[in-house]
Protein backbone atom coordinates (compact mmCIF):
# COMPACT_ATOMS: atom_id res chain seq x y z
CA UNK A 1 0.00 0.00 0.00
CA UNK A 2 3.11 2.50 1.07
CA UNK A 3 4.01 1.95 -2.62
CA UNK A 4 1.10 2.54 -4.58
CA UNK A 5 0.72 6.07 -2.21
CA UNK A 6 4.07 7.63 -3.20
CA UNK A 7 3.09 7.00 -7.18
CA UNK A 8 2.14 10.32 -8.02
CA UNK A 9 -1.80 10.44 -9.45
CA UNK A 10 -2.36 12.65 -12.20
CA UNK A 11 -6.24 13.93 -11.20
CA UNK A 12 -6.30 16.23 -8.33
CA UNK A 13 -9.07 14.61 -6.32
CA UNK A 14 -7.09 11.48 -6.16
CA UNK A 15 -4.30 13.70 -5.40
CA UNK A 16 -6.07 15.07 -2.72
CA UNK A 17 -7.38 12.05 -1.12
CA UNK A 18 -3.39 10.79 -0.65
CA UNK A 19 -2.27 14.07 0.68
CA UNK A 20 -5.04 14.02 3.46
CA UNK A 21 -4.25 10.16 3.67
CA UNK A 22 -0.59 10.35 3.98
CA UNK A 23 -0.30 13.75 5.94
CA UNK A 24 -3.63 13.58 8.00
CA UNK A 25 -5.13 10.10 8.78
CA UNK A 26 -2.52 7.87 9.09
CA UNK A 27 -0.36 10.11 11.82
CA UNK A 28 -3.86 10.46 13.74
CA UNK A 29 -3.70 6.44 13.61
CA UNK A 30 -0.72 6.23 14.90
CA UNK A 31 -1.84 8.33 17.57
CA UNK A 32 -4.43 7.15 18.40
CA UNK A 33 -2.60 2.81 18.41
CA UNK A 34 -0.27 4.71 20.88
CA UNK A 35 -2.55 6.14 22.97
CA UNK A 36 -4.20 2.72 22.61
CA UNK A 37 -1.05 0.72 24.16
CA UNK A 38 -0.82 3.72 26.44
CA UNK A 39 -4.26 2.72 28.09
CA UNK A 40 -4.37 -0.81 28.28
CA UNK A 41 -7.07 -1.80 30.23
CA UNK A 42 -7.76 1.05 31.60
CA UNK A 43 -10.34 4.45 30.89
CA UNK A 44 -7.81 7.06 31.09
CA UNK A 45 -4.15 8.02 31.78
CA UNK A 46 -2.36 11.22 32.34
CA UNK A 47 -0.07 13.46 29.77
CA UNK A 48 2.25 14.04 32.65
CA UNK A 49 2.83 10.52 33.97
CA UNK A 50 1.21 8.07 31.38
CA UNK A 51 0.91 5.30 34.26
CA UNK A 52 -1.22 7.27 36.42
CA UNK A 53 -5.05 6.68 35.79
CA UNK A 54 -7.36 9.39 36.63
CA UNK A 55 -9.03 8.86 40.08
CA UNK A 56 -11.61 10.38 42.16
CA UNK A 57 -9.98 11.33 45.81
CA UNK A 58 -10.63 11.34 49.38
CA UNK A 59 -8.72 15.00 49.46
CA UNK A 60 -11.11 17.05 47.19
CA UNK A 61 -11.13 20.70 48.02
CA UNK A 62 -12.65 22.20 45.42
CA UNK A 63 -15.73 19.55 46.29
CA UNK A 64 -16.95 19.16 42.88
CA UNK A 65 -15.51 15.51 42.57
CA UNK A 66 -12.65 16.33 40.56
CA UNK A 67 -10.57 13.78 38.93
CA UNK A 68 -6.70 13.91 39.74
CA UNK A 69 -4.13 11.63 38.60
CA UNK A 70 -3.03 8.83 40.59
CA UNK A 71 -2.41 5.36 41.98
CA UNK A 72 -4.34 2.62 44.15
CA UNK A 73 -2.11 2.03 47.19
CA UNK A 74 -2.91 -1.38 48.93
CA UNK A 75 -1.86 -2.36 52.35
CA UNK A 76 -2.21 -5.08 54.49
CA UNK A 77 -1.61 -4.52 58.43
CA UNK A 78 -1.06 -6.86 61.41
CA UNK A 79 -0.81 -5.57 65.22
CA UNK A 80 -0.60 -1.72 62.73
CA UNK A 81 2.76 -3.35 61.41
CA UNK A 82 2.71 -3.02 57.48
CA UNK A 83 3.48 -6.75 56.28
CA UNK A 84 2.32 -6.05 52.53
CA UNK A 85 1.57 -3.65 50.30
CA UNK A 86 0.89 -2.89 46.64
CA UNK A 87 0.54 -0.35 43.52
CA UNK A 88 -2.54 -0.63 41.31
CA UNK A 89 -3.51 1.46 37.96
CA UNK A 90 -7.09 0.89 38.58
CA UNK A 91 -9.38 3.16 41.18
CA UNK A 92 -11.61 0.79 42.68
CA UNK A 93 -10.49 -1.95 45.62
CA UNK A 94 -12.73 -4.62 44.02
CA UNK A 95 -10.04 -5.53 41.82
CA UNK A 96 -7.12 -4.78 43.97
CA UNK A 97 -7.43 -7.90 46.42
CA UNK A 98 -6.33 -10.98 44.33
CA UNK A 99 -2.86 -9.25 43.13
CA UNK A 100 -2.56 -7.96 46.80
CA UNK A 101 -2.80 -11.15 48.49
CA UNK A 102 -1.15 -13.13 45.32
CA UNK A 103 2.19 -10.33 46.52
CA UNK A 104 1.91 -10.78 50.28
CA UNK A 105 1.87 -14.71 49.54
CA UNK A 106 4.88 -14.03 47.33
CA UNK A 107 7.05 -12.52 49.94
CA UNK A 108 6.23 -14.32 52.81
CA UNK A 109 5.81 -18.00 51.65
CA UNK A 110 1.68 -18.20 52.79
CA UNK A 111 -1.22 -15.60 53.61
CA UNK A 112 -2.74 -14.96 56.93
CA UNK A 113 -4.97 -17.67 58.32
CA UNK A 114 -8.19 -14.25 58.52
CA UNK A 115 -8.49 -11.73 55.77
CA UNK A 116 -10.59 -8.49 57.00
CA UNK A 117 -11.70 -6.14 54.64
CA UNK A 118 -14.70 -3.54 53.89
CA UNK A 119 -17.35 -3.58 51.66
CA UNK A 120 -15.26 -2.40 48.92
CA UNK A 121 -13.82 -5.78 48.38
CA UNK A 122 -16.65 -7.88 48.43
CA UNK A 123 -17.15 -9.17 45.33
CA UNK A 124 -18.49 -12.38 43.82
CA UNK A 125 -14.72 -13.37 42.29
CA UNK A 126 -13.00 -11.95 45.63
CA UNK A 127 -15.16 -14.48 47.73
CA UNK A 128 -14.33 -17.36 45.74
CA UNK A 129 -10.83 -17.03 45.47
CA UNK A 130 -10.51 -16.64 49.70
CA UNK A 131 -12.31 -19.77 49.56
CA UNK A 132 -10.80 -21.59 47.38
CA UNK A 133 -7.53 -20.55 49.16
CA UNK A 134 -9.17 -21.48 51.84
CA UNK A 135 -8.57 -18.04 53.96
CA UNK A 136 -11.27 -17.59 57.07
CA UNK A 137 -12.57 -14.16 55.26
CA UNK A 138 -14.28 -11.59 57.09
CA UNK A 139 -15.55 -9.25 54.47
CA UNK A 140 -18.09 -7.11 54.05
CA UNK A 141 -20.39 -7.01 50.70
CA UNK A 142 -21.78 -3.40 49.22
CA UNK A 143 -25.19 -3.91 51.03
CA UNK A 144 -24.29 -4.95 54.40
CA UNK A 145 -25.44 -1.86 56.43
CA UNK A 146 -27.93 -1.03 54.21
CA UNK A 147 -30.10 -4.17 54.62
CA UNK A 148 -30.04 -3.49 58.30
CA UNK A 149 -32.23 -0.21 58.23
CA UNK A 150 -36.13 -0.40 58.36
CA UNK A 151 -36.37 1.39 55.04
CA UNK A 152 -34.57 -1.42 53.38
CA UNK A 153 -36.70 -4.44 55.13
CA UNK A 154 -39.66 -2.74 54.29
CA UNK A 155 -38.93 -2.64 50.51
CA UNK A 156 -41.11 -5.45 48.64
CA UNK A 157 -38.84 -4.55 45.94
CA UNK A 158 -35.56 -5.82 47.65
CA UNK A 159 -34.35 -9.39 47.10
CA UNK A 160 -33.24 -10.00 50.39
CA UNK A 161 -36.74 -9.52 51.25
CA UNK A 162 -37.85 -12.53 49.32
CA UNK A 163 -38.25 -16.21 50.28
CA UNK A 164 -36.65 -18.84 48.07
CA UNK A 165 -37.67 -22.06 48.04
CA UNK A 166 -34.55 -24.47 47.01
CA UNK A 167 -36.72 -27.67 45.71
CA UNK A 168 -38.77 -26.03 43.56
CA UNK A 169 -36.04 -23.36 42.66
CA UNK A 170 -38.63 -20.99 42.82
CA UNK A 171 -38.74 -16.69 44.34
CA UNK A 172 -41.69 -15.48 46.43
CA UNK A 173 -41.65 -11.77 46.16
CA UNK A 174 -44.05 -9.89 49.26
CA UNK A 175 -47.21 -10.29 47.51
CA UNK A 176 -46.81 -13.88 47.26
CA UNK A 177 -46.23 -14.13 43.90
CA UNK A 178 -43.46 -16.58 42.86
CA UNK A 179 -40.85 -16.14 40.55
CA UNK A 180 -40.43 -19.48 37.83
CA UNK A 181 -36.97 -20.11 36.46
CA UNK A 182 -36.09 -19.68 32.62
CA UNK A 183 -32.65 -19.69 31.59
CA UNK A 184 -29.28 -19.44 33.17
CA UNK A 185 -26.50 -17.14 31.50
CA UNK A 186 -22.94 -16.32 31.76
CA UNK A 187 -21.30 -13.16 32.67
CA UNK A 188 -17.24 -13.17 32.61
CA UNK A 189 -15.35 -10.16 34.72
CA UNK A 190 -12.59 -8.65 32.75
CA UNK A 191 -9.99 -11.29 34.69
CA UNK A 192 -11.63 -13.95 32.86
CA UNK A 193 -13.80 -14.96 36.02
CA UNK A 194 -17.11 -16.48 34.91
CA UNK A 195 -20.49 -15.31 36.89
CA UNK A 196 -23.46 -17.42 36.42
CA UNK A 197 -26.62 -15.74 36.63
CA UNK A 198 -30.18 -17.02 37.32
CA UNK A 199 -33.22 -15.75 35.46
CA UNK A 200 -36.47 -15.50 36.88
CA UNK A 201 -40.15 -14.08 36.01
CA UNK A 202 -43.50 -14.26 37.40
CA UNK A 203 -46.76 -13.37 35.87
CA UNK A 204 -48.58 -10.36 36.80
CA UNK A 205 -48.67 -8.88 40.28
CA UNK A 206 -50.96 -6.30 42.16
CA UNK A 207 -48.21 -4.60 43.65
CA UNK A 208 -45.91 -4.28 40.43
CA UNK A 209 -46.05 -0.33 40.22
CA UNK A 210 -44.56 -0.17 43.85
CA UNK A 211 -42.01 -2.97 43.42
CA UNK A 212 -40.87 -1.96 39.93
CA UNK A 213 -40.84 0.80 36.95
CA UNK A 214 -39.70 -1.67 34.12
CA UNK A 215 -42.39 -2.58 31.94
CA UNK A 216 -44.07 -6.25 31.19
CA UNK A 217 -43.78 -8.99 34.06
CA UNK A 218 -40.98 -8.99 36.95
CA UNK A 219 -37.93 -10.17 35.77
CA UNK A 220 -34.60 -11.09 38.13
CA UNK A 221 -31.26 -12.29 38.02
CA UNK A 222 -29.64 -14.15 41.10
CA UNK A 223 -25.66 -15.03 40.90
CA UNK A 224 -26.19 -18.93 43.47
CA UNK A 225 -23.02 -18.29 44.56
CA UNK A 226 -23.03 -14.98 45.26
CA UNK A 227 -26.01 -15.22 46.94
CA UNK A 228 -24.07 -17.89 48.92
CA UNK A 229 -21.13 -16.14 49.50
CA UNK A 230 -23.12 -13.11 51.11
CA UNK A 231 -25.08 -15.42 53.41
CA UNK A 232 -22.05 -17.17 54.86
CA UNK A 233 -20.59 -13.68 55.21
CA UNK A 234 -23.63 -12.16 57.01
CA UNK A 235 -23.44 -15.28 59.57
CA UNK A 236 -19.48 -14.42 60.65
CA UNK A 237 -20.00 -10.71 60.81
CA UNK A 238 -23.34 -11.09 62.63
CA UNK A 239 -21.79 -13.37 65.23
CA UNK A 240 -19.94 -12.05 68.66
CA UNK A 241 -16.50 -13.70 66.98
CA UNK A 242 -16.86 -12.04 64.01
CA UNK A 243 -17.91 -8.67 64.74
CA UNK A 244 -15.01 -8.49 66.87
CA UNK A 245 -12.67 -9.44 64.81
CA UNK A 246 -13.92 -7.03 61.89
CA UNK A 247 -14.22 -4.19 64.85
CA UNK A 248 -9.84 -4.49 64.65
CA UNK A 249 -10.15 -3.32 60.94
CA UNK A 250 -11.21 0.42 61.95
CA UNK A 251 -7.86 0.59 64.07
CA UNK A 252 -5.77 -1.29 61.33
CA UNK A 253 -4.98 -0.22 58.13
CA UNK A 254 -7.12 3.12 58.73
CA UNK A 255 -5.18 3.99 61.47
CA UNK A 256 -1.57 3.00 59.76
CA UNK A 257 -2.78 5.52 56.30
CA UNK A 258 -3.23 8.62 59.59
CA UNK A 259 -0.07 7.58 60.54
CA UNK A 260 1.67 8.12 57.10
CA UNK A 261 -0.33 11.07 55.81
CA UNK A 262 -0.87 13.33 58.00
CA UNK A 263 1.63 12.46 61.02
CA UNK A 264 4.37 12.27 58.34
CA UNK A 265 2.83 14.38 56.03
CA UNK A 266 2.95 11.87 52.85
CA UNK A 267 0.41 12.72 50.72
CA UNK A 268 1.09 12.80 46.93
CA UNK A 269 4.14 10.58 44.66
CA UNK A 270 7.25 12.79 44.23
CA UNK A 271 8.33 10.61 41.48
CA UNK A 272 6.74 9.47 38.20
CA UNK A 273 6.23 6.34 36.39
CA UNK A 274 4.74 2.53 37.86
CA UNK A 275 8.69 1.59 38.62
CA UNK A 276 9.68 4.65 40.15
CA UNK A 277 6.16 4.95 42.54
CA UNK A 278 6.59 1.33 43.51
CA UNK A 279 10.07 1.96 44.91
CA UNK A 280 8.42 5.24 46.57
CA UNK A 281 5.87 3.28 48.13
CA UNK A 282 8.18 0.60 48.77
CA UNK A 283 9.60 2.88 51.43
CA UNK A 284 6.98 3.83 53.21
CA UNK A 285 6.14 0.47 54.78
CA UNK A 286 9.82 0.17 56.05
CA UNK A 287 9.88 3.51 57.54
CA UNK A 288 7.12 2.91 59.07
CA UNK A 289 7.20 -0.58 60.89
CA UNK A 290 11.35 0.86 61.98
CA UNK A 291 9.36 3.94 63.69
CA UNK A 292 7.03 2.11 65.04
CA UNK A 293 9.25 -0.92 66.66
CA UNK A 294 11.70 2.06 68.08
CA UNK A 295 8.63 3.43 69.55
CA UNK A 296 7.47 0.09 71.42
CA UNK A 297 11.21 -1.01 72.23
CA UNK A 298 11.52 2.61 73.97
CA UNK A 299 8.35 2.25 75.98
Amino acid sequence: MEAKLQARPKDKPLKRAVRVLRKDLLPRLRKYEVQQELLGGRNSYSKTDPDATFMRMKEDHMRNGQLKPGYNVQIGTENQFIIGYSLHQRPTDTRCLKPHLEKVKAALGKLPRTVIADAGYGGEENYAYLESEKLEALVKYSIYHKEKSKKWKQDISKLDNWQYDETEDTWTCAAGRKLLFRYEGKERTESGYEIRKRHYRSEGCPLKVACTKAQGNREISVSSEYWRYKKQAREKLKSDEGYAVSVRRMIEPESVFGQIKNNRGFRRFLLQGLPKVSLEVGWLPLAHNLLKKAAIDEK
